[in-house]
């Protein structure tokens, strides 16, 4: 009896989902089977899959043959790879360490090929709504800096300008002021020692 690993159709009208069985190649697609070995889930973003990996091995060592699409599936889950570096003769570690590797590799590719969900567009839009508030609130903050920088500015200019004003008015009260005590000083006649000395003859004259 030929067998083979192909993918039974189940779920609902537009929301599939797929066993991995193995089946009689005989049994048609959504008839009986042998072995359910998995779960397939295309409408994931990304797709994921649920494997009895130990199962799936078993019957690929006894010759089934998987169709296409699980054959894809299993390249993509590591197992024919895994199944290749038994067969050279690796260790298990090392077998684990390279099937892991390989579907990490498988996963970012699958995520950069997936469509993004809903939920994930309004995080997206949440997260560059925040960006926009926090870029707009930083530029407002840099504009208030600025202006207060500019105030402080004008108000140290003013504070100079009025000093200086205020020291040259000072200066110049100063120098009329002096100039006013010379004036003064200048207009205040000095008595004639000759007009003394005669004050006093004419009262000796008076006195005899």
């Amino acid at each position: 009896m030929a067998v083979r690993l192909r993918l039974r159709r189940l779920g609902r009208r537009n929301l599939p989902i797929f066993a991995i069985v193995a089946a009689d190649a005989r049994s048609p697609r959504d008839g009986r089977f042998i072995e359910d070995l998995g779960r397939y889930y295309p409408l994931h973003e990304p797709a994921t899959v649920e494997l009895k990996t130990d199962r799936v091995i078993y019957w690929l060592e006894r010759g089934a043959q998987p169709t296409e699409t699980v054959q894809s599936i299993l390249r993509r889950e590591g197992i024919l790879l895994a199944m290749h570096l038994r067969r050279k003769g690796k260790s298990e570690e090392e077998i684990q360490q390279a099937v892991a590797e390989h579907r990490a590799r498988q996963y970012e590719k699958l995520m950069k090929k997936a469509k993004p969900t809903v939920a994930q567009l309004k995080q997206a839009a949440l997260e560059e709504e925040r960006r926009r508030a926090a870029e707009l609130e930083a530029e407002l903050a840099r504009q208030q800096a600025e202006a207060e920088a500019k105030a402080r500015a004008e108000a140290e200019q003013q504070a100079a300008a009025e000093a200086a004003e205020a020291e040259a008015e000072a200066a110049e009260a100063e120098a009329e002021a002096a100039e006013s005590e010379a004036v003064a000083e200048a207009e205040t006649p000095a008595e004639p020692e000759a007009a003394t000395e005669e004050s006093a003859s004419d009262e000796e004259e008076k006195a005899s």
